[in-house]
Protein backbone atom coordinates (compact mmCIF):
# COMPACT_ATOMS: atom_id res chain seq x y z
CA UNK A 1 0.00 0.00 0.00
CA UNK A 2 3.14 2.06 -1.16
CA UNK A 3 2.53 5.90 -1.41
CA UNK A 4 -1.67 5.54 0.17
CA UNK A 5 -3.10 8.05 2.28
CA UNK A 6 -4.57 5.28 4.49
CA UNK A 7 -4.20 4.98 8.23
CA UNK A 8 -4.64 1.67 9.69
CA UNK A 9 -5.50 2.33 13.75
CA UNK A 10 -5.17 -0.97 15.26
CA UNK A 11 -1.78 -0.40 16.04
CA UNK A 12 0.70 2.29 17.10
CA UNK A 13 0.17 5.36 19.38
CA UNK A 14 -3.22 5.73 20.12
CA UNK A 15 -3.60 9.55 20.72
CA UNK A 16 -1.25 10.21 17.93
CA UNK A 17 -3.78 8.09 15.49
CA UNK A 18 -7.10 10.37 16.83
CA UNK A 19 -5.20 13.31 16.59
CA UNK A 20 -3.73 12.88 13.18
CA UNK A 21 -6.83 11.87 11.88
CA UNK A 22 -8.63 14.41 13.30
CA UNK A 23 -6.88 17.25 12.86
CA UNK A 24 -6.90 17.15 8.79
CA UNK A 25 -10.88 16.55 9.78
CA UNK A 26 -10.75 20.08 11.37
CA UNK A 27 -9.48 21.87 8.88
CA UNK A 28 -11.85 20.69 6.21
CA UNK A 29 -14.46 21.18 8.91
CA UNK A 30 -13.33 24.81 9.03
CA UNK A 31 -12.98 25.18 5.25
CA UNK A 32 -16.69 23.68 4.98
CA UNK A 33 -17.66 26.14 7.74
CA UNK A 34 -16.16 28.62 5.35
CA UNK A 35 -18.15 27.25 2.67
CA UNK A 36 -21.34 27.45 4.57
CA UNK A 37 -20.80 30.77 5.99
CA UNK A 38 -20.17 32.59 2.82
CA UNK A 39 -23.16 32.54 1.11
CA UNK A 40 -24.43 34.22 4.69
CA UNK A 41 -21.60 36.80 4.95
CA UNK A 42 -21.83 37.95 1.34
CA UNK A 43 -25.52 37.80 0.91
CA UNK A 44 -25.97 39.92 3.91
CA UNK A 45 -23.61 42.49 3.28
CA UNK A 46 -24.81 43.01 -0.02
CA UNK A 47 -28.08 42.44 -0.23
CA UNK A 48 -29.26 43.09 2.80
CA UNK A 49 -31.54 41.84 6.03
CA UNK A 50 -34.53 39.91 3.63
CA UNK A 51 -31.72 38.03 1.68
CA UNK A 52 -29.93 36.78 4.88
CA UNK A 53 -33.01 35.88 6.46
CA UNK A 54 -34.41 33.61 3.57
CA UNK A 55 -30.82 31.95 3.25
CA UNK A 56 -30.98 31.52 6.93
CA UNK A 57 -34.58 30.08 7.12
CA UNK A 58 -33.61 27.21 4.48
CA UNK A 59 -30.74 25.94 6.16
CA UNK A 60 -32.27 23.76 8.42
CA UNK A 61 -34.73 22.58 5.79
CA UNK A 62 -31.60 21.88 3.67
CA UNK A 63 -30.14 20.03 7.24
CA UNK A 64 -33.57 18.12 7.13
CA UNK A 65 -33.16 16.71 3.37
CA UNK A 66 -29.19 16.24 3.28
CA UNK A 67 -28.96 15.02 6.89
CA UNK A 68 -30.61 11.66 6.46
CA UNK A 69 -28.05 10.72 3.41
CA UNK A 70 -25.38 11.92 5.72
CA UNK A 71 -26.21 9.57 8.22
CA UNK A 72 -26.10 7.06 5.86
CA UNK A 73 -23.08 7.85 4.64
CA UNK A 74 -21.39 7.08 8.18
CA UNK A 75 -23.16 4.34 8.99
CA UNK A 76 -21.96 2.64 5.38
CA UNK A 77 -18.05 4.29 6.59
CA UNK A 78 -18.29 1.65 9.96
CA UNK A 79 -19.29 -1.44 7.69
CA UNK A 80 -16.52 0.21 5.26
CA UNK A 81 -13.56 0.55 8.33
CA UNK A 82 -14.95 -3.14 9.80
CA UNK A 83 -13.69 -4.85 7.17
CA UNK A 84 -10.40 -2.68 6.61
CA UNK A 85 -9.35 -3.21 10.23
CA UNK A 86 -10.00 -6.84 9.86
CA UNK A 87 -7.98 -6.87 6.28
CA UNK A 88 -11.07 -8.35 4.78
CA UNK A 89 -10.53 -6.97 1.02
CA UNK A 90 -12.81 -8.88 -1.24
CA UNK A 91 -15.70 -7.47 1.26
CA UNK A 92 -14.07 -3.98 1.68
CA UNK A 93 -14.44 -3.50 -2.33
CA UNK A 94 -18.32 -5.00 -2.40
CA UNK A 95 -19.03 -2.39 0.81
CA UNK A 96 -17.47 0.24 -1.51
CA UNK A 97 -18.84 -0.38 -4.54
CA UNK A 98 -22.34 -0.99 -3.46
CA UNK A 99 -22.11 2.53 -1.69
CA UNK A 100 -21.13 4.74 -4.37
CA UNK A 101 -24.30 2.73 -6.27
CA UNK A 102 -26.26 3.68 -3.50
CA UNK A 103 -25.19 6.92 -3.09
CA UNK A 104 -25.83 7.86 -6.83
CA UNK A 105 -29.63 6.54 -6.69
CA UNK A 106 -29.88 8.94 -3.33
CA UNK A 107 -28.80 11.95 -4.99
CA UNK A 108 -31.24 11.39 -7.70
CA UNK A 109 -34.48 11.00 -5.90
CA UNK A 110 -33.23 14.00 -3.45
CA UNK A 111 -33.09 16.31 -6.50
CA UNK A 112 -36.54 16.16 -7.51
CA UNK A 113 -37.79 15.75 -3.33
CA UNK A 114 -35.96 19.06 -2.71
CA UNK A 115 -37.22 20.62 -6.18
CA UNK A 116 -40.63 19.92 -6.31
CA UNK A 117 -41.08 20.19 -2.77
CA UNK A 118 -39.92 23.50 -1.60
CA UNK A 119 -42.55 25.76 -1.56
CA UNK A 120 -45.05 23.53 0.29
CA UNK A 121 -42.39 22.66 3.08
CA UNK A 122 -41.30 26.37 3.37
CA UNK A 123 -45.03 27.55 4.24
CA UNK A 124 -45.36 24.95 6.12
CA UNK A 125 -42.36 26.50 8.35
CA UNK A 126 -43.97 29.46 8.56
CA UNK A 127 -41.11 31.45 6.42
CA UNK A 128 -41.89 34.86 6.35
CA UNK A 129 -44.09 36.30 3.77
CA UNK A 130 -41.73 38.91 2.74
CA UNK A 131 -38.77 36.38 2.71
CA UNK A 132 -40.74 33.51 1.12
CA UNK A 133 -40.09 34.07 -2.71
CA UNK A 134 -36.09 34.08 -2.11
CA UNK A 135 -36.14 31.44 0.08
CA UNK A 136 -37.61 29.03 -2.58
CA UNK A 137 -35.25 30.20 -5.07
CA UNK A 138 -32.39 29.84 -2.42
CA UNK A 139 -33.82 25.88 -1.68
CA UNK A 140 -34.78 24.57 -5.67
CA UNK A 141 -30.92 26.01 -6.89
CA UNK A 142 -29.50 24.44 -4.19
CA UNK A 143 -31.42 20.76 -4.57
CA UNK A 144 -30.55 21.13 -8.02
CA UNK A 145 -26.99 20.33 -6.84
CA UNK A 146 -28.31 16.88 -4.84
CA UNK A 147 -26.09 13.96 -6.77
CA UNK A 148 -23.05 15.98 -5.74
CA UNK A 149 -24.28 16.97 -2.21
CA UNK A 150 -24.86 13.19 -1.41
CA UNK A 151 -22.12 11.71 -3.58
CA UNK A 152 -19.51 14.18 -2.08
CA UNK A 153 -20.52 12.75 1.73
CA UNK A 154 -20.35 8.99 0.53
CA UNK A 155 -16.98 9.41 -1.81
CA UNK A 156 -15.86 11.72 2.01
CA UNK A 157 -17.07 8.66 3.62
CA UNK A 158 -15.01 5.90 2.01
CA UNK A 159 -12.03 7.66 2.22
CA UNK A 160 -12.40 8.27 5.71
CA UNK A 161 -12.90 5.17 6.64
CA UNK A 162 -9.92 3.79 5.23
CA UNK A 163 -8.47 6.59 7.42
CA UNK A 164 -7.55 9.06 4.71
CA UNK A 165 -8.68 12.43 6.06
CA UNK A 166 -5.82 14.59 4.17
CA UNK A 167 -7.43 14.42 0.54
CA UNK A 168 -10.71 15.32 1.69
CA UNK A 169 -9.27 18.26 3.35
CA UNK A 170 -7.48 19.33 0.43
CA UNK A 171 -10.49 19.01 -2.02
CA UNK A 172 -12.43 21.21 0.72
CA UNK A 173 -9.77 23.69 0.45
CA UNK A 174 -10.12 24.27 -3.19
CA UNK A 175 -13.97 23.91 -3.11
CA UNK A 176 -14.82 26.49 -0.94
CA UNK A 177 -12.31 28.97 -2.37
CA UNK A 178 -14.21 28.58 -5.30
CA UNK A 179 -17.42 28.89 -3.57
CA UNK A 180 -16.05 32.05 -2.10
CA UNK A 181 -15.14 33.53 -5.65
CA UNK A 182 -18.04 32.96 -6.95
CA UNK A 183 -20.43 34.13 -4.48
CA UNK A 184 -17.92 37.58 -4.31
CA UNK A 185 -18.21 37.90 -8.47
CA UNK A 186 -22.00 37.05 -8.84
CA UNK A 187 -23.15 38.70 -5.63
CA UNK A 188 -20.89 41.20 -5.11
CA UNK A 189 -20.05 42.25 -8.75
CA UNK A 190 -23.36 41.14 -10.94
CA UNK A 191 -26.05 41.42 -7.62
CA UNK A 192 -27.96 38.40 -9.17
CA UNK A 193 -29.22 37.55 -5.98
CA UNK A 194 -29.67 34.68 -3.68
CA UNK A 195 -30.28 32.47 -5.89
CA UNK A 196 -26.30 33.40 -7.39
CA UNK A 197 -25.13 31.91 -3.53
CA UNK A 198 -27.06 28.65 -4.15
CA UNK A 199 -25.36 28.60 -7.32
CA UNK A 200 -21.90 28.86 -6.38
CA UNK A 201 -22.57 26.18 -3.77
CA UNK A 202 -23.56 24.12 -5.76
CA UNK A 203 -20.59 24.38 -8.57
CA UNK A 204 -17.96 24.42 -5.70
CA UNK A 205 -19.80 21.21 -4.69
CA UNK A 206 -19.77 19.20 -7.92
CA UNK A 207 -16.06 20.27 -8.26
CA UNK A 208 -14.94 18.76 -4.70
CA UNK A 209 -17.19 15.66 -5.70
CA UNK A 210 -15.44 14.99 -8.60
CA UNK A 211 -11.91 15.02 -7.00
CA UNK A 212 -13.03 12.68 -4.10
CA UNK A 213 -13.94 9.89 -7.06
CA UNK A 214 -10.72 10.76 -9.94
CA UNK A 215 -8.94 9.78 -5.91
CA UNK A 216 -10.95 7.18 -5.52
CA UNK A 217 -10.48 5.60 -8.83
CA UNK A 218 -6.52 5.86 -8.35
CA UNK A 219 -6.47 4.47 -4.77
CA UNK A 220 -4.87 0.99 -4.08
CA UNK A 221 -6.10 -2.13 -5.68
CA UNK A 222 -7.57 -3.12 -1.47
CA UNK A 223 -10.14 -0.21 -2.12
CA UNK A 224 -9.93 1.39 -5.74
CA UNK A 225 -12.87 2.78 -7.01
CA UNK A 226 -13.83 0.11 -10.76
CA UNK A 227 -16.54 1.88 -12.48
CA UNK A 228 -17.40 -1.61 -13.81
CA UNK A 229 -17.82 -2.93 -10.54
CA UNK A 230 -20.57 -0.02 -9.39
CA UNK A 231 -23.30 -2.09 -8.53
CA UNK A 232 -25.74 -3.13 -5.34
CA UNK A 233 -24.98 -6.01 -3.80
CA UNK A 234 -28.34 -7.30 -1.36
CA UNK A 235 -26.75 -8.96 1.30
CA UNK A 236 -23.61 -6.02 1.46
CA UNK A 237 -26.78 -3.07 1.05
CA UNK A 238 -28.42 -4.83 3.67
CA UNK A 239 -25.55 -4.11 6.37
CA UNK A 240 -24.81 -1.04 5.21
CA UNK A 241 -28.44 0.29 5.70
CA UNK A 242 -28.53 -1.39 9.14
CA UNK A 243 -25.77 0.41 10.69
CA UNK A 244 -26.32 3.98 8.20
CA UNK A 245 -30.09 3.57 8.53
CA UNK A 246 -30.40 4.78 12.40
CA UNK A 247 -27.51 7.42 12.00
CA UNK A 248 -29.77 8.98 8.83
CA UNK A 249 -32.79 8.83 11.25
CA UNK A 250 -30.87 10.03 13.89
CA UNK A 251 -29.78 13.31 11.61
CA UNK A 252 -33.31 13.81 10.39
CA UNK A 253 -34.72 13.48 13.52
CA UNK A 254 -32.44 16.30 14.88
CA UNK A 255 -33.24 17.94 11.64
CA UNK A 256 -37.17 17.86 12.19
CA UNK A 257 -37.31 19.34 15.77
CA UNK A 258 -34.74 21.91 14.53
CA UNK A 259 -36.99 22.96 11.62
CA UNK A 260 -39.69 23.13 14.30
CA UNK A 261 -37.43 25.11 16.44
CA UNK A 262 -37.05 27.12 13.38
CA UNK A 263 -40.90 27.93 12.90
CA UNK A 264 -41.13 29.05 15.90
CA UNK A 265 -37.97 31.75 15.59
CA UNK A 266 -39.96 32.36 12.39
CA UNK A 267 -42.94 33.89 14.58
CA UNK A 268 -40.73 36.74 15.85
CA UNK A 269 -40.17 38.34 12.50
CA UNK A 270 -37.75 39.09 9.73
CA UNK A 271 -34.85 40.57 12.21
CA UNK A 272 -34.92 37.18 14.88
CA UNK A 273 -34.37 34.81 11.90
CA UNK A 274 -31.33 37.33 10.27
CA UNK A 275 -30.26 37.57 14.00
CA UNK A 276 -30.40 33.79 14.79
CA UNK A 277 -28.81 32.78 11.14
CA UNK A 278 -25.90 34.40 11.81
CA UNK A 279 -25.82 32.78 15.23
CA UNK A 280 -26.45 29.36 13.57
CA UNK A 281 -23.74 29.82 11.31
CA UNK A 282 -21.37 30.82 14.33
CA UNK A 283 -22.10 27.96 16.11
CA UNK A 284 -21.24 26.01 13.42
CA UNK A 285 -17.34 27.02 13.83
CA UNK A 286 -17.66 25.52 17.60
CA UNK A 287 -19.31 22.45 16.43
CA UNK A 288 -16.02 21.77 14.64
CA UNK A 289 -13.86 20.19 17.12
CA UNK A 290 -17.38 18.08 17.95
CA UNK A 291 -17.26 17.15 14.30
CA UNK A 292 -13.94 15.88 13.64
CA UNK A 293 -13.39 13.71 17.20
CA UNK A 294 -16.58 12.29 16.70
CA UNK A 295 -15.55 10.88 12.98
CA UNK A 296 -12.02 10.21 13.80
CA UNK A 297 -13.58 8.08 17.24
CA UNK A 298 -16.37 6.36 14.47
CA UNK A 299 -13.10 4.91 12.63
CA UNK A 300 -11.18 4.50 15.49
CA UNK A 301 -13.87 2.41 17.15
CA UNK A 302 -14.92 0.44 14.03
CA UNK A 303 -11.14 -0.58 12.95
CA UNK A 304 -10.05 -1.59 16.57
CA UNK A 305 -12.95 -3.54 17.16
CA UNK A 306 -12.99 -4.78 13.85
CA UNK A 307 -9.49 -6.24 14.83
CA UNK A 308 -10.98 -7.43 18.10
CA UNK A 309 -8.73 -4.96 20.33
CA UNK A 310 -11.13 -4.19 23.10
CA UNK A 311 -8.71 -2.61 25.55
CA UNK A 312 -7.45 0.13 22.66
CA UNK A 313 -11.12 0.63 21.74
CA UNK A 314 -11.95 1.88 25.24
CA UNK A 315 -8.58 3.93 25.75
CA UNK A 316 -8.74 5.78 22.41
CA UNK A 317 -12.97 6.65 23.53
CA UNK A 318 -11.74 8.62 26.82
CA UNK A 319 -8.90 10.41 25.34
CA UNK A 320 -11.28 11.41 22.30
CA UNK A 321 -13.80 12.35 24.92
CA UNK A 322 -11.75 14.27 26.86
CA UNK A 323 -9.98 16.23 23.63
CA UNK A 324 -13.14 16.89 21.97
CA UNK A 325 -15.24 18.66 25.64
CA UNK A 326 -12.22 21.09 26.44
CA UNK A 327 -11.96 22.36 22.82
CA UNK A 328 -15.71 22.57 22.56
CA UNK A 329 -15.83 24.48 25.64
CA UNK A 330 -13.06 27.10 25.15
CA UNK A 331 -14.47 27.87 21.41
CA UNK A 332 -18.08 28.21 23.13
CA UNK A 333 -16.53 30.66 25.75
CA UNK A 334 -14.87 33.00 23.18
CA UNK A 335 -18.24 32.89 21.11
CA UNK A 336 -20.07 34.28 24.42
CA UNK A 337 -17.61 36.97 24.83
CA UNK A 338 -17.17 38.09 21.39
CA UNK A 339 -20.96 38.05 20.23
CA UNK A 340 -22.19 40.73 19.48
CA UNK A 341 -19.05 41.87 16.83
CA UNK A 342 -19.20 37.99 15.16
CA UNK A 343 -22.94 38.50 14.57
CA UNK A 344 -22.02 42.31 13.58
CA UNK A 345 -19.85 40.70 10.35
CA UNK A 346 -23.19 39.31 8.90
CA UNK A 347 -25.45 42.63 9.46
CA UNK A 348 -24.74 45.40 11.56
CA UNK A 349 -28.18 46.31 12.28
CA UNK A 350 -29.00 46.42 16.26
CA UNK A 351 -31.73 44.34 16.00
CA UNK A 352 -30.34 41.72 14.59
CA UNK A 353 -26.95 41.60 16.54
CA UNK A 354 -28.96 41.57 19.93
CA UNK A 355 -31.14 38.46 18.22
CA UNK A 356 -27.98 36.32 17.74
CA UNK A 357 -26.35 37.35 20.62
CA UNK A 358 -29.02 36.97 23.17
CA UNK A 359 -28.87 33.34 21.73
CA UNK A 360 -25.34 33.03 22.13
CA UNK A 361 -24.74 34.24 25.89
CA UNK A 362 -27.92 31.52 26.36
CA UNK A 363 -25.82 28.33 24.52
CA UNK A 364 -22.58 28.94 24.16
CA UNK A 365 -22.06 27.86 27.64
CA UNK A 366 -23.37 24.33 27.48
CA UNK A 367 -21.20 23.47 24.49
CA UNK A 368 -19.09 20.54 26.46
CA UNK A 369 -22.71 18.82 26.50
CA UNK A 370 -22.88 19.04 23.10
CA UNK A 371 -19.51 18.01 22.50
CA UNK A 372 -20.05 14.54 24.95
CA UNK A 373 -23.32 14.14 23.23
CA UNK A 374 -21.58 13.79 20.17
CA UNK A 375 -18.88 11.81 21.16
CA UNK A 376 -20.59 9.08 22.44
CA UNK A 377 -22.85 9.15 19.45
CA UNK A 378 -19.77 8.66 17.22
CA UNK A 379 -18.33 5.65 19.63
CA UNK A 380 -21.55 3.82 19.80
CA UNK A 381 -21.33 3.87 15.83
CA UNK A 382 -18.45 2.85 15.22
CA UNK A 383 -19.26 -0.20 17.60
CA UNK A 384 -22.19 -0.88 15.23
CA UNK A 385 -24.64 0.46 18.36
CA UNK A 386 -26.34 2.93 15.95
CA UNK A 387 -29.79 2.51 17.57
CA UNK A 388 -28.70 3.13 20.93
CA UNK A 389 -27.85 7.36 19.59
CA UNK A 390 -30.93 7.09 17.55
CA UNK A 391 -33.46 6.62 20.69
CA UNK A 392 -31.78 9.01 22.55
CA UNK A 393 -31.88 11.77 20.30
CA UNK A 394 -35.30 10.63 19.22
CA UNK A 395 -36.60 11.23 22.94
CA UNK A 396 -34.38 14.08 24.25
CA UNK A 397 -33.60 16.24 20.87
CA UNK A 398 -36.92 15.81 19.46
CA UNK A 399 -39.84 14.97 21.17
CA UNK A 400 -38.53 16.44 24.49
CA UNK A 401 -37.27 19.20 22.97
CA UNK A 402 -41.04 19.80 20.31
CA UNK A 403 -42.70 19.06 23.55
CA UNK A 404 -40.86 21.57 26.31
CA UNK A 405 -40.83 24.68 23.39
CA UNK A 406 -44.84 24.08 22.62
CA UNK A 407 -46.07 24.45 26.11
CA UNK A 408 -43.74 26.71 27.63
CA UNK A 409 -43.80 29.31 24.81
CA UNK A 410 -47.81 29.33 25.28
CA UNK A 411 -46.99 30.52 28.70
CA UNK A 412 -43.72 32.70 27.75
CA UNK A 413 -43.98 34.10 24.80
CA UNK A 414 -40.22 35.00 25.18
CA UNK A 415 -37.81 33.64 22.30
CA UNK A 416 -35.31 33.15 24.83
CA UNK A 417 -38.03 29.53 25.88
CA UNK A 418 -36.95 28.47 22.42
CA UNK A 419 -32.99 29.26 23.02
CA UNK A 420 -32.89 27.04 26.39
CA UNK A 421 -34.31 23.99 25.10
CA UNK A 422 -30.23 23.23 23.73
CA UNK A 423 -28.95 23.36 27.03
CA UNK A 424 -31.79 21.63 28.32
CA UNK A 425 -31.80 18.28 26.18
CA UNK A 426 -28.44 18.56 25.74
CA UNK A 427 -27.95 17.59 29.63
CA UNK A 428 -30.54 14.81 29.38
CA UNK A 429 -28.68 13.19 26.38
CA UNK A 430 -25.50 13.17 27.89
CA UNK A 431 -26.36 12.31 31.46
CA UNK A 432 -28.45 9.19 29.36
CA UNK A 433 -25.03 8.49 27.24
CA UNK A 434 -22.90 8.54 30.41
CA UNK A 435 -24.52 5.99 31.90
CA UNK A 436 -24.94 3.54 29.37
CA UNK A 437 -21.08 4.04 28.87
CA UNK A 438 -20.17 3.18 32.40
CA UNK A 439 -22.14 0.26 31.94
CA UNK A 440 -20.16 -0.60 29.07
CA UNK A 441 -18.06 -4.23 28.38
CA UNK A 442 -16.49 -3.37 25.75
CA UNK A 443 -15.62 -7.42 24.32
CA UNK A 444 -19.11 -7.47 24.20
CA UNK A 445 -20.00 -4.21 22.11
CA UNK A 446 -19.97 -5.83 19.24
Amino acid sequence: MSGSSSTLMTEGSIWKHILTFAFPLFWGNLFQQLYNTADSLIVGNFIGNAALAAVSSSSSLIFLMVGFFNGIAIGAGVVIARYFGAREFKKLRLSIHTTIAFGLICGIALTFVGVFAAPQILRLMGTPAEVLPNSITYFRIYFLGSLAFVMYNFSVGILQSVGDSRHPLIYLIVSSAINIILDLVLIGGFHFGVGAAAFATVVSQFISVCLCLIQLLRSPDEYRLSIREIRIDKNMLRQLLNNGLPAGLQNSIISVANVFVQANINQFGQMAVAGCGAYSKIQGFGFLPITCFSLALTTFISQNLGARKYERARKGALFGIACTTAMAELIGVFIYLFAPKLIAAFNNTPEVIAFGARQAHTETAFFFLLAFSHCMAGILRGAGKSMVPMVVMLIFWCIFRVSYISVMIRFIPDIRVIFWAYPLTWSLSSLVFLIYYRKTKWDRIT
